[in-house]
């Protein structure tokens, strides 16, 4: 499936989207949260691997759902639908 830019979406669809991205905060804190357990438990049961640096895995994909929820954000207040 294509990926489409969120300036090219109709009103709709944008406001769709933004019910759509609503939990991902809540998602990437709990994933986020759940991965730095794992890595705190396997640092203390079996020193420093692998596992430890699980966390920095994730972060770029956190950063890149905050940006396009920013975005998204920024079109709704631009296109007055907040």
């Amino acid at each position: 499936m294509k990926q489409v830019e969120l300036s090219e979406l109709t009103d709709q669809e944008l406001l769709q989207e933004a019910k759509n991205m609503k939990p991902t905060k809540v998602y990437d804190s709990t994933i986020f949260g759940v991965l730095t357990g794992i890595a705190i438990y396997s640092s203390v049961a079996n020193g420093f691997g692998l596992l430890t640096f699980l966390p920095l895995v994730y972060i770029p994909i956190a950063n890149k759902n905050k940006a396009k929820r920013k975005e998204l954000e920024r079109l709704l207040e631009e296109r007055k639908l907040k």
